[in-house]
C-alpha cells in the first residue's frame, strides 16, 4: 500500500469516524448518562466490531450480500427497527449518580454486534475494501487498513464520548439530562435519513 493510498485511507476512515452517526450519537448519550469510564467498554466494542466486518468484508462476506442482495435489504431495515429501540432507550434514560444501579451502558460485546446492524459502519467497511484496498498483496493490504482504522477509530469516537461527559457535568439537574438524552434519541432517530429515504423515492 503506497503512503498516498494510506493517507487517503486515514482520512476516509477520520472523516467517517469522526462525524455524527448512529455510534457517536450514543456514546454522546453514554457519556452524559453514565461518564467516560463507563462508556469505555461500548468504545472499545465499536472500534473491534468496526475492524471485525472490515476483516470479514475484506474477505469476501460482501460476495454473499452480492449473491443474495435480499439478506442485505432485511439487515438494513432490523437495523433500522433496533435503532428506532435504542433511540427510544436513551430517551427514556436519566443521570445515573454514583452508587445507582438503575440503567447500564452498553456493553463491549453489544457494541460489537451492534455495527452488524450498523449502516454506516457497512458503508465504511464496504467503501475501504472498494476503493482504498489494493488487490495485491491482498492480506497484508487488508490488516494494514484494518489496523489503520483502528487507530484513527477509537479516538475519533472518544471525543463524542467526552463531549457527552463534559455535558453531564454541565447539566446538574436531573430533567436537564433527560431532555438531552432526548434531544440524542432525535438526532439517532434521523441517522436512519438515508435508510428511510429510499422508501418514499420509489
Amino acid at each position: 500500500m503506497t503512503s498516498n493510498v494510506l493517507l487517503s485511507l486515514a482520512l476516509f476512515a477520520f472523516v467517517n469516524s469522526i462525524t455524527p452517526g448512529p455510534n457517536n450519537v450514543m456514546l454522546t448519550a453514554s457519556g452524559a448518562s453514565f461518564g467516560y469510564r463507563r462508556s469505555l467498554p461500548h468504545m472499545l466494542g465499536i472500534t473491534l466490531g468496526v475492524a471485525i466486518m472490515l476483516l470479514l468484508v475484506g474477505a469476501g462476506l460482501g460476495t454473499v450480500f452480492e449473491a443474495m442482495p435480499g439478506l442485505y435489504v432485511a439487515l438494513k431495515y432490523i437495523g433500522a427497527v433496533y435503532l428506532l429501540y435504542l433511540a427510544w432507550r436513551i430517551a427514556r434514560a436519566g443521570a445515573v449518580e454514583a452508587g445507582e444501579t438503575a440503567g447500564k451502558p452498553f456493553t463491549f460485546l453489544q457494541a460489537a454486534a451492534f455495527q452488524w446492524v450498523n449502516p454506516k459502519a457497512w458503508i465504511m467497511a464496504v467503501g475501504i475494501i472498494a476503493t482504498y484496498m489494493p488487490r495485491e498483496p491482498f492480506l497484508s493490504n487488508l490488516i494494514t487498513a484494518v489496523i489503520v482504522l483502528s487507530l484513527i477509530n477509537f479516538p475519533s469516537i472518544s471525543l463524542w464520548t467526552l463531549c457527552g461527559s463534559a455535558v453531564r457535568r454541565a447539566l446538574r439537574k436531573p430533567a436537564a439530562i433527560q431532555w438531552f438524552n432526548r434531544c440524542m434519541a432525535l438526532l439517532l432517530v434521523a441517522s436512519l435519513y438515508p435508510i428511510v429515504l429510499p422508501l418514499f423515492a420509489a
